[in-house]
């Protein structure tokens, strides 16, 4: 059975390497997925000379929004929504909303394509803030993923935001990966039920009086070893972890290069172990897991990280699609309007 056709924009000018990576992996995708078109949006000039001639292997699936405008990296996001409605984050964004697009991808400021993609396309009804969320490796999960959120769009998170980010994690989860009521869990100190600040015990009333498959707390160890599929979190907790969790990583695999490095007989030792090795970072990867979804609001935006090199940024493509083949979006509308009526009905 064939797929749908899907529509996405990218922001081919955000990032710290705006067109060189955003096209290799456009066309990357492309040649893997017969189903995915793709709109290319940004400097035109600059995009043809980075396409060269390979624009004509996908006639009619790739095309090229011209946009004048380009938004920093450190750039305000007030500023940028105000002054900058031409730029390549807005364009991209703005395809979505006109239909024309089903998702968009950015590696652009996060603040400024949270700002805009909000302020564009609006939250679904019953979303009071968008979050962002993102997959994390586990050890044990039958999956391999943990979805976490928020990861830095709210820092001051009300236990009613919490819930709302259950029921986004629960959708992105089932629709994603298949799950049938995937388990949610909030991350806290401990496990045991007087732990936690006001916001977090009120939210885990919550999400007990919910139809949400929550189990309770989930310390940060749980979110590695694949305790839960969905993890809540404050959006400032959940980007320090995460931050945390990106360094560690790089702080280990740099560790294991040096001992490998260290005389001859553990640079042969690393021949033998290769194999390994390259399974080891695979899975440790970042790029591995690039493409954080933003969301809660009437379309899907993904954000690839700003560094993110074309394999990473193809990554993020592909989260994209998923979203849009499972129009994740109208599966939280419909998970909230049940949550609603089991309320009224109780």
């Amino acid at each position: 059975m064939s797929k749908s056709q899907v529509t996405i924009s990218l922001d081919c000018m955000g990032g710290d390497f705006g067109v060189s990576i955003v096209v290799p992996a456009a066309l990357d995708a492309l040649s893997k997925y017969n189903h995915l078109s793709l709109i290319l949006v940004g400097d035109e000039d600059g995009i043809n000379k980075e396409l060269g001639d390979k624009a004509t292997k996908f006639p009619s699936r790739l095309t090229i929004q011209h946009a004048t405008q380009v938004v920093g990296s450190s750039e305000a996001p007030s500023l940028a929504l105000r002054g900058k409605k031409d730029s390549s984050m807005r364009v991209a964004i703005n395809l979505v909303k006109e239909g024309k697009a089903q998702a968009s991808v950015s590696a652009g400021n996060t603040g400024a394509l949270m700002a805009t993609a909000r302020f564009v396309l609006k939250t679904l009804p019953g979303i009071d803030r968008p979050a962002i969320c993102s997959t994390l490796p586990n050890a044990n999960n039958p999956t391999g993923f943990t979805h976490v959120l928020d990861l830095g769009a709210n820092v001051d998170s009300s236990a009613e935001s919490l819930l709302e980010f259950a029921f986004m994690g629960d959708a992105l989860a089932e629709a994603v990966f298949d799950l049938d009521s995937p388990t949610v869990g909030l991350l806290n100190i401990g496990e045991e039920e007087i732990k936690g600040n006001e916001i977090v015990k009120e939210a885990s009333r919550l999400l007990s009086d919910s139809n949400l498959n929550y189990v309770g707390y989930v310390e940060g160890d749980g979110i590695f070893l694949g305790t839960v599929d969905v993890v809540v979190c404050d959006g400032f907790i959940g980007n320090v972890m995460l931050k945390t969790a990106e360094g560690a990583a790089k702080m280990f695999t740099g560790f294991l290069k040096d001992e490998y490095k260290a005389n001859i007989f553990s640079k042969f030792s690393a021949l033998l172990s290769m194999p390994v090795l390259k399974r080891f970072k695979k899975r440790v990867d970042p790029r591995e897991y690039n493409g954080a979804s933003f969301l809660g609001l009437k379309g899907v935006v993904v954000k690839s990280h700003g560094g993110a090199d074309a394999y990473s940024f193809y990554n993020a493509i592909h989260v994209a699609m998923l979203e849009a083949e499972k129009d994740v979006p109208a599966l939280i509308s419909q998970k909230l309007e049940n949550q609603l009526a089991t309320r009224q009905a109780s």
